[in-house]
């Protein structure tokens, strides 16, 4: 079953879709920039590798829940406009620093743009669920992360090519122009619908509370959260290590990275692609359930394997699977969760998963010292099984939180 033709037509997904592809352009360049950068400057620090994760993630586990209150409280357009305005300007600061002082700046490049992501990402959900219907919201998921499973191929080849062409400083440059297109492709948003008859008479405090106790109410919601944490627990252990999986493991050098993404990308897309055409079909935490599953397995054969084939496989696989993780966990909090709380929900459940992942990503280049990559990324794999019991009991859940009026403008 295809998505509604209307899905596409609507003007909020298609300035989204847009927005989304600029913002991955700036971000995989961004990224593996810094990455090969920081390794080149510190002889393949594990430490200062790491840390350039910690500079990606920690912002989300400190301000995702401020950001997710806020955007329950800001029109939605606007936070998403000025958020991406400041990011370019954050890097067009960084640049001028890199070029006049230390190399150490480029960590700000990603601490700042993670940080007003916070206020941005939650309000685009809040999007989502003011202007798709109901039947519309899983197969409109599984086109946004199918963009993001295309950069996947896509990102860490442009990333390379454009770091080791024009340097660090092009790069950083390029990053701030991709996030200024984001902001004016946003700009064709519809006009936010007006906020007055919300008539907010309570503080953000108290909006941060009431969301905490909506999400402690909520079964579903409760074990989501649950399934967050050990599923963080495992990613922090592996995202800064996938490169000594490459370096050491497989014996190969730093840049073949990239391949290892590209095969992770091509079966996202694959795999968001099967998610699209069965959207309505397939209950979004059946879902997850099995993707949590797959990349068990998949993470137990890579931190084994000593074949590039072998991983190369187990990589695909995981690629495969997720989507089924990232769109079932979209569509669930997307349907279970009223549309005043969407930021909040968003805000609370998001940092009970990168708050695990930075704690374990924090100590993963010390744990790399004391333990083989063997045992770290079967300790990942063990992780991802916990995370699946966690969400079991809903696997025959049924029915949705009633969706709140769709904008037939759209």
């Amino acid at each position: 079953m295809k998505p509604s033709p209307n899905l596409f037509r609507n003007r909020v997904f298609q300035a989204i879709i847009i927005s989304g592809l600029f913002l991955q352009i700036g971000i995989w360049i961004r990224n593996f920039a810094v990455l090969l950068f920081v390794m080149e400057q510190t002889n393949g620090d594990p430490f200062a590798v790491s840390m350039i994760s910690v500079a990606e993630f920690a912002p989300i586990f400190i301000f995702s829940f401020i950001g997710g209150a806020f955007a329950d409280r800001w029109s939605p357009k606007k936070t998403m406009v000025w958020c991406d305005i400041l990011s370019a300007l954050s890097v067009f600061a960084v640049l001028v620093t890199l070029v006049m002082g230390t190399w150490k700046v480029v960590f700000f490049a990603t601490l700042i743009s993670a940080i007003l992501s916070q206020f941005s990402q939650p309000s685009g959900m809040k999007l989502f669920k003011m202007h798709l219907a109901g039947e519309q919201m899983q197969a409109g998921m599984s086109v946004y992360q199918t963009l993001f499973a295309v950069f996947m191929v896509l990102g860490p080849i442009i990333g390379t090519f454009v770091f080791e062409s024009f340097g660090i400083n092009i790069s950083i440059a390029i990053t701030g122009a991709a996030f200024l297109l984001s902001a004016f492709a946003l700009g064709f948003l519809p006009k936010d619908r007006s906020m007055e008859e919300e008539n907010r008479e309570t503080t953000l405090w108290q909006e941060m509370k009431s969301g905490i106790q909506y999400v402690l109410k909520k079964k579903e919601l409760s074990l989501l959260g649950l399934c967050f944490m050990a599923a963080g627990l495992g990613m922090g252990f592996i995202q800064p290590l996938s490169i000594f999986l490459v370096t050491e493991q497989l014996g190969l050098h730093k840049e073949n990275l990239q391949w290892l993404f590209m095969v992770n990308g091509v079966g996202m897309i694959i795999g968001g692609a099967g998610v699209m055409v069965f959207a309505k079909t397939v209950a979004p935490q059946k879902l997850l359930i099995c993707g949590m599953l797959a990349n068990a397995i998949g993470l137990a054969v890579m931190g084994l394997s000593t074949n590039l084939w072998l991983t190369l496989i187990a990589e695909f696989f995981n690629g495969l699977m997720m989507p089924c993780i990232q769109i079932g966990i979209n569509t669930m909090i997307l349907q279970r969760t009223e549309g005043a709380f969407i930021g909040r929900v968003n805000g609370i459940l998001s940092p009970l998963f990168t708050g695990s992942m930075v704690l374990t990503m924090s100590a993963a280049g010390l744990l790399k010292g004391l333990f083989s990559l063997i045992a770290i990324f079967e300790a990942a794999a063990v992780l991802f099984i916990i995370g699946m019991i966690c969400v079991l009991p809903l696997y025959n859940m049924r029915g949705e939180t009633k969706p709140d009026p769709v904008d037939p403008q759209g």
